[in-house]
Formats: structure tokens, sequence, C-alpha cells
């Protein structure tokens, strides 16, 4: 077998809408070795993400194998999404059912090992895998290239909680061994997504395409999910915007800041705490994605759907 000379990458998701968008993004750009897409409870049940994953690399005809992992949290009780209906990704025709084979920290260990100071992982469903394979291997994120993770808030309210966004909600204890971890961090948060989102005529464009009609059918339904659960118009970009960065991180600026995951707070669990005080030695251990080009962005990404 030929060995690609595109970079390698993971894609660690909870399949819901927005990560359908980010995998199609980063599958369509062809621009990178896709070893491994792990699944992680999140967004719904293991089996219903796992299954969605399913769906949407077939519907991309992608050879990218899927391995499904952990099925909960570290310690906390499982939380699920809202906005994404009950299979997790409503509007979608999911008819096949992926087996879960539970590998995916074996697996996510053995690609960056095999490629060291290579691959870049996108997070974009809480941090458990990720977690617990550094848990297994403490010497792996030295190993990693980088870690791309939507996650966190800066200064955006939660939304999942009034302080906490719903992947570091969903796993904080996972989310705080991954955070203090040695490893290039590059964190897409609330901030940025709440004020990028993307309407169905921006999605009227893919018209024409192989994937429009599956893309208007689980928007039309994400876009409902949004304003009935956080009284926002239109689609949040939040996973498409993480997986942007891979793709055009010029378009992207970023800050590094000292943040810290709070697992032990009444009102705060969950919450991404950043240090804003202009005073004090900080430990500045995430590069934060502070703004992204909407026009670049939503111009890339149908390009990129549309090839």
């Amino acid at each position: 077998m030929k060995k690609s000379k595109l970079p390698p990458i993971i894609i660690d998701t909870d399949c819901g809408h927005d990560d359908a968008m980010a995998i199609m993004l980063l599958v369509k750009s062809r621009m990178f070795d896709i070893k491994a897409v792990t699944t992680v409870a999140g967004n719904s049940s293991l089996d219903k993400v796992t299954n969605n994953t399913r769906y949407i690399l077939d519907l991309l005809e992608s050879p990218a194998p899927i391995f499904s992992g952990c099925d909960k949290p570290l310690k906390r009780d499982q939380i699920l999404a809202n906005v994404h209906g009950k299979s997790g990704l409503d509007g979608a025709n999911v008819k096949k059912s992926e087996p879960l084979n539970g590998l995916a920290v074996k697996k996510i260990i053995e690609v960056v090992r095999a490629n060291p100071g290579q691959v870049s992982i996108v997070v974009i469903g809480p941090a458990t895998n990720i977690a617990t394979a550094f848990n297994k291997d403490p010497k792996l994120p030295q190993l990693i290239k980088q870690l791309i993770i939507m996650g966190g808030t800066v200064e955006a309210p939660g939304n999942k909680s009034r302080v906490a966004e719903f992947n570091v909600f969903c796993d904080p204890e996972a989310a705080q061994i991954v955070f203090d971890s040695p490893v290039k961090k590059i964190i897409n948060p609330l901030d940025v997504a709440n004020t990028m989102p993307m309407f169905l005529a921006d999605f009227e464009k893919l018209k024409g395409t192989k994937l429009y009609k599956p893309i208007m059918s689980m928007m039309r339904h994400f876009i409902k999910g949004i304003a009935k659960f956080e009284l926002t118009k239109g689609a949040l970009m939040y996973d498409p915007l993480a997986a942007y960065y891979l793709i055009n991180p010029a378009a992207c600026q970023t800050e590094l800041m000292d943040m810290r995951i709070e697992t032990k707070g009444e009102l705060t669990y969950g919450m991404s705490v950043v240090d804003r005080r202009k005073y004090g030695q900080k430990s500045l251990n995430v590069e934060v994605i502070t703004d992204i080009n909407r026009d670049s962005f939503v111009r890339d990404f149908v390009n990129i759907i549309r090839k």
C-alpha cells in the first residue's frame, strides 16, 4: 500500500449535526490522511453516534475506519444533548447499525505511536477517549502534534449550564486531564461559535450536489433544535469551525491563555476558567481561537462541500 503524503489526523466525535458537517469538511477537503474516526458518547449514546458516523462516512464514500470508544464519562453521570433530536442526528436517513468494537483508545495510541510528532487529533466531542488514552499511556501527549478542540468558553455564557460548554460539561474530569496535559492545544470556544451561524440560504448554495438534500434535511432539524433549546437563529457551526482551523489557519486569530477546568464547584462544575488578570504569573496552556473570518469560512465551506 502506497504511503500517504498527506498529514495524518484522527477525528474524535460524538456525531451530531455540527460534527457531521465537520467530518464532511475534513473528508471533502482531501487535505488529510484520516487514520481513524473514533466515537464517544456525548450528543447521544455511543451506539447512536457511532451509527451516525457510519452514515456520514458512507454518504461521503470515505474509507476512513471507525472505532467506537467510551460509552460514559470518567466519573459523572451521562449527559446527552437536546438540539440533535432522539437519534442524535435527526433528519439523517440512518439505517445501518455499526458494530461497537471498543477499540478507539487503543487505536488512538497505536496511530500516534506509529507517527510520532505528526498526528493532529480533532476533538469534537467530550474528551473521554483522549483522557483515557493519556491515562493508559502517559507519554502519549508528547508524541501528538496538536489537539484541535471544540470546547469551553472564555466570556460567553455556557450552553449546558450557566457557565459550562456542552463538551466540557459532559466530562469535566476528562477535559481537565487533557487541558492540563503537555500537548499543543487549539481551542475553539463558544465565544467564536456563537457569532458565526450558517443559515438555510448558505446551505442552498450546495444545490445540485449529491450532499445537498441530506445536508438540508439535517440542517432544518438542527436549526429547529437550536431555536428551541438555545433560542438562537441559524445552525451554530461549533465543530466545523474547529475543523476549519486545520484547513485554513490563516483565517483564524488566536491568543495564548491560561485555561483550567473546574471539577468541584456546585454552580461552576465543568466551567473553563480563564485567568484574565493583567498581573500574576500565568501558565499559558492553550491557544484559543478568538476570531474567524466568517466570509472566508462560509465561502470555503461551500466550495469544499461542492467538490
